[in-house]
Parts: C-alpha cells; sequence; structure tokens
C-alpha cells in the first residue's frame, strides 16, 4: 500500500504543477497554419509550486484517504478502513 500511494501523492503533485488550458497563451482554434510546428514547439513551462503548495495537495490526499477510509467503515470493510487510514498516516509523517 505504501508504494501506490506515495505514486498516486505524486501523480497528484505533478497534476497541480500542469498548466491550465486557459492559461496557454494562443491556446484554442485558429488556422493550421498558424499552429507550432516541430518537436516541442507547442510545450509551455509547468507551474512551479511552493513548499505551502507541495504541502496543499500532500493534505489533500490525506483528506481523501481519510473520507475514503470512513465509506469502507460504514459499509463493513474495517479492513480496507484501516488500510487507508494507514496509507493516510503514512503521508501525514512526511508533514511532520
Amino acid at each position: 500500500m505504501g508504494a501506490s500511494t506515495l505514486r498516486t501523492t505524486l501523480a497528484a503533485i505533478d497534476n497541480a504543477e500542469a498548466v491550465e488550458v486557459g492559461e496557454l497563451a494562443g491556446a484554442g482554434a485558429g488556422a493550421i497554419e498558424a499552429s507550432p510546428v516541430g518537436a516541442g514547439a507547442a510545450e509551455v513551462a509547468r507551474r512551479e509550486l511552493s513548499e505551502a503548495d507541495v504541502v496543499g495537495v500532500v493534505r489533500g490526499e490525506i483528506d481523501e484517504l481519510r473520507r475514503a477510509a470512513g465509506v469502507f467503515e460504514k459499509s463493513g470493510r474495517d479492513d480496507r478502513g484501516a488500510e487507508l487510514r494507514a496509507a493516510a498516516g503514512m503521508l501525514a509523517g512526511f508533514l511532520e
């Protein structure tokens, strides 16, 4: 569970670094001849997250794991709830 929790959290951080389509200069429909050409021509720099941003993403993942644990526990799946709570605790340990 630990490795998959870390992979999921790293993916959430990676997604938070993505640039919204609306933020792209020249985004939208247009003439094909005006489109960028060549490898990487349409690439844009990803957002740089501050430490506080990353902590916020990790806290969001912790909250999501705890909510899911509650749902599993309410449906009688205490074993799965305990796994998710342990994963949340592992992530919380990184913030200490």
